[in-house]
């Protein structure tokens, strides 16, 4: 177990293989139709397949984390990204390269998944999620400047997502394994239901689109800056690197801000800055308005959705809610790439991002509506303690407590009243007599026992 207030940095070393295929899409992508004989929708489509199957992993492991063990999950994950990606990167034959790549993603969706769901359950999952962003962005950025060096097969992008799999691997070791409670007891993740249905189903919902829009402009990326905006690769690598860069600027400012600013107002107004940015992007044909759109894009992007992240954990202190909106994240993701090249081939780069743009700005309004209605502080478990003691709930689990005298877990604060205590003496000693309350209580047949 990690400890209360230091940064867990197995689970951010694991949300980095996790979250890293998604972050090298437009490299991935756009290597794959000038290495292979794929067209640009087709390329987009095996993206979309990638990360399609890195959604499905968390849609399938979302509750069976506690039940097998983070640490076997994890070993599990990075192993099949290993074999996968590393598989894909070896070969040019399209159907080998296309199932290679659907193993891989979903060993990096099974890492993520399990990553997701510690972190919701760390007693600061800002913090955690914050450096799990920060180090995806710096390790994308690096890749970004690194790989046009070597040309342009598509192996590049592939074989380093495979080789942060295999670093990350002996450093699940620090993860816990199975849990030892009893089937069907109280408080297991399998018997206990979801808290905050309503509000984490629109989440789930928005999200899913809120990345849809954002990876759609994604995974298209390299053709506009490439095509429109004129650059050549070793610019565009150049820019994308900066744009990374700029995000990881975004994810420091998201974790020195923290809760100071609410959820609310990040979620909401950080989306309707994103919009713009992504059609300023979409319609550049021009070096520096692309290099200016996709900066301040990037360095938006990080900041809402670490605000996101911690808005789906602070639902459920399980992580259920977190790995389940992470995976409609992915799903959003997965079907970036193919509705990026869709629009662009029917309505151009310049109307794909209008499109794009307006729809973020419907899905704002209900995701900062779910900020809003779940702002109160959780009473998570731990959160009611004793000074140096043990947590409220557990006391009141031990001693027979009725379950209604302690909050339900997930339920929001409520406000302290201070309440006037002193009475009359007379009143005192009307109650217990002659006797005091100590010797009332001991005297024999007082009715306290």
């Amino acid at each position: 177990m990690f400890a209360a207030r230091t940064t867990p940095w197995p689970l951010v070393a694991l949300f980095t293989a996790g979250y890293l295929p998604p972050y090298l899409l437009p490299t991935t992508v756009g290597r794959l139709d000038t290495s292979l004989p794929l067209s640009t929708t087709q390329a987009g489509a095996v993206g979309s397949a990638l990360l399609l199957s890195s959604a499905t992993a968390g849609f399938l492991l979302a509750s069976r984390i506690q039940q097998v063990g983070a640490r076997t999950l994890a070993r599990f994950g990075l192993a099949l990204a290993v074999l996968g990606y590393g598989a894909a990167a070896c070969t040019t034959t399209v159907p080998a390269v296309v199932v290679g790549a659907v193993v891989g993603g979903f060993g990096s969706g099974t890492a993520s998944t399990v990553a997701a769901g510690r972190i919701a359950a760390e007693h600061q999952p800002h913090r955690a999620s914050t450096a799990g962003l920060l180090s995806v962005s710096a390790l994308a950025g690096a890749v970004y400047l690194t790989i046009p060096h070597f040309g342009r097969s598509h192996s590049l992008p592939l074989a380093a997502i495979a080789l942060t799999a295999l670093v990350v691997w002996p450093l699940t070791g620090r993860l816990p394994g199975a849990a030892t409670t009893s089937a069907g007891g109280p408080g297991t993740a399998s018997t206990a239901p979801l808290p905050h249905r309503r509000s984490g189903l629109v989440l789930a919902t928005t999200v899913l689109l809120w990345s849809l829009a954002q990876n759609s402009l994604w995974g298209v990326s390299s053709r506009i800056g490439l095509t429109q905006a004129k650059l050549g690769d070793a610019a565009l690598g150049a820019v994308l690197a900066a744009a990374l860069c700029a995000g990881l600027v975004g994810v420091l400012a998201a974790g020195a801000l923290g809760p100071r600013l609410g959820r609310a107002m990040p979620i909401g107004g950080g989306t309707a800055l994103i919009a713009v940015c992504i059609a300023l992007t979409a319609s550049a044909t021009a070096p520096a308005t692309f290099a200016t759109g996709q900066i301040a894009w990037n360095t938006l992007y990080p900041v809402v959705l670490s605000y996101l992240i911690g808005l789906a954990a602070s639902l459920d202190p399980r992580g259920r809610w977190a790995v389940l909106v992470g995976s409609a994240s992915s799903l959003g993701t997965a079907a970036g790439p193919l509705t990026g090249t869709t629009l662009a081939a029917h309505a151009g780069y310049a109307g794909m991002g209008l499109v794009l743009g307006a729809g973020l700005l419907l899905v704002a309004a209900p995701m900062t509506a779910v900020a809003l209605h779940t702002g109160g502080r959780p009473l998570l478990p731990g959160a009611i303690r004793r000074r140096g003691g043990t947590p409220a709930a557990l006391v009141a689990a031990a001693t027979g407590t009725p379950s209604g005298a302690v909050p339900e877990v997930g339920a929001v604060e409520q406000p302290v009243v201070e309440i006037d205590v002193e009475a009359p003496a007379v009143a005192v000693r009307g109650a217990y007599g002659t006797a005091g309350p100590r010797q009332a209580a001991a005297a024999p047949g007082s009715g306290t026992g």
